[in-house]
């Protein structure tokens, strides 16, 4: 071990309100991607159905639905930390379904990009619900709300 590394675990444990804002901003960023996403889905409904349709998938209107269902309520309970562990998990399935669905030619270099990048926010959103959501979030008040 080197000398900088003794001393950052000498300090121990990172203070509070590290704690509290890094999880914060972690859904912050992950929600991003769904909310913005959802937004043009919304913006432009025939042409994600049409999409949809153009990679084979069936049901594209039906698929259109949930997509804007689970990116709206899932990106919106990941952003204020509701019922966290259940939201980053539903996205987490979404995402992974979207790379295999989606982007799954991965001898094309976009491809192949867009398919990992959906892999790791899925990565991302695990560790949410390995670890839920942090002390600035619904899910914490409302069980500091039940322990009283």
């Amino acid at each position: 071990m080197t000398t900088a590394a003794i001393r950052v675990s000498e300090r121990g444990h990172p203070s509070a309100t590290f704690d509290a804002v890094i999880p914060f901003v972690g859904r912050v960023l992950l929600s991003a991607i769904f909310l913005a996403s959802v937004v043009g889905k919304i913006q432009e409904p025939a042409g994600t159905i049409g999409y949809i349709a153009s990679a084979g998938l069936p049901f594209p209107q039906l698929g259109y639905a949930l997509a804007v269902l689970i990116e709206l309520v899932g990106g919106l309970a990941l952003l204020v930390g509701y019922r966290t562990r259940i939201a980053a998990g539903a996205l987490a399935i979404f995402s992974l379904a979207a790379a295999a669905g989606f982007h799954s030619n991965l001898a094309d270099l976009d491809q192949f990009i867009h398919f990992f990048k959906n892999v790791a926010i899925a990565g991302g959103l695990l560790q949410v619900v390995a670890f839920g959501a942090g002390a600035f979030s619904l899910d914490a008040y409302r069980r500091g709300k039940d322990a009283r």
